[in-house]
């Protein structure tokens, strides 16, 4: 069974200046190891797909820089949003591409973004999902829970389907400490990590149903897929399509919608303060990174070097970034604030550092 991932690149996250940058944003950085985030995911789909059946989504200011990392890639598998316009209209371009050229495609999206320390238990959930998927269902991979997390969306768990799989009963918004906490215990609900698993073909039939507007625009690009008057069609097209999630779009309104159960050790890296889970720790649980960062009488702290000497003394839970032209200092327990000082350069017109 032939397997087409779908990775997308196009987010522009805020979380991780000053080493994230409008240029350069959260999934071209190494943050869970020396590689980029992309490559990461893209390393970790071998074996289940070929180069040639995978697929980067991103814009235009990143479009270049995908090819450059991602050399392996057919030109043609990096598809350029040429605005963006949210997870659905992406998905969407992906699932008429793919399926011009193979009508019974299954798609895996991926986030780009991510870490997953398990690789091969990766792989063989996308295995079993495309399995349940190839069935007709919209399939996504639930993450079994690991603490009661407030910063995620929920998946509430209906009728058993199979082993590890399951009717999606509900999706959920991020809940409050206290419903989050209610969640985990309960063991009816998992992580929704925003992996998605369909054919090209039950795909396009959601959209049709719950997102007409942007299955029609689909239908009329797809006789020019493949032309060389393909990415201008696209440009006139695709900025009228709406802003939506695939989440809120499609997959909280269809009914055919499947979850298959994930345990691969699995992060979102949303923020400074979770390198620790990705990173290793030395004894005083502390991420220094840089031959020439020095962490003394400190612990919890993440300190990331950019090659010259720095030095951190007597600190607990801290995040400092020495990103070279710009240095962060912030408590590790305000790390999701960090989108704060982006807009307050913004207003100041600091726009150098961005």
């Amino acid at each position: 069974m032939k397997l087409y991932p779908v990775v997308m690149a196009g987010g522009s996250g805020t979380r991780f200046w000053p080493l994230s940058r409008v240029r350069r944003p959260k999934q071209f950085l190494p943050l869970s190891s020396a590689k980029p985030l992309l490559l990461e995911t893209l390393a970790r789909l071998k074996g289940l797909a070929t180069p040639a059946q995978t697929y980067v989504v991103c814009g235009p200011v990143h479009a270049a820089l995908v090819r450059r990392m991602a050399r392996s890639l057919p030109s043609g598998n990096v598809l350029v949003e040429p605005v963006a316009r949210n997870t659905a209209p992406a998905i969407a371009l992906a699932s008429w591409v793919i399926a011009t050229r193979d009508p019974d495609a299954v798609l895996a999206v991926l986030p780009s973004d991510h870490h997953v320390a398990d690789a091969a238990g990766f792989r063989a959930v996308l295995q079993q999902a495309a399995k349940v998927a190839r069935a007709g269902d919209l399939v996504t991979v639930g993450i079994q829970p690991t603490r009661a997390e407030s910063g995620y969306g929920y998946i509430r768990l209906g009728a058993p389907l199979g082993a590890g799989v399951f009717r999606v009963q509900a999706f959920v918004e991020k809940p409050d400490p206290v419903t989050a906490a209610q969640y985990v215990s309960s063991k009816e609900y998992l992580w929704n990590g925003g992996i998605f698993v369909f054919t090209a073909r039950a795909m396009q039939e959601a959209f049709a149903r719950h997102l007409p507007q942007v299955a029609e625009a689909m239908e009329r690009l797809a006789p020019r897929i493949g032309t060389r008057s393909f990415a201008q069609a696209l440009a006139r097209a695709f900025p009228r399509l709406p802003s939506v999630s695939v989440d809120y779009g499609v997959m909280e309104k269809a009914r055919n919608i499947a979850v298959v159960r994930g345990d691969f050790g699995w992060s979102d890296v949303g923020s400074f303060a979770a390198i620790p889970e990705v990173r290793p720790t030395d004894a005083d649980g502390n991420v220094v990174v840089g031959a020439a960062t020095l962490v003394l009488d400190s612990a919890g702290c993440v300190v990331l070097g950019d090659g010259r000497t720095l030095a951190v003394l007597g600190m607990r839970d801290t995040v400092v970034v020495d990103a070279g032209d710009a240095v962060l200092v912030i408590p590790k327990e305000r790390s999701q604030d960090v989108r704060q000082i982006v807009e307050a350069l913004r207003l100041r017109r600091l726009t150098r550092s961005l």
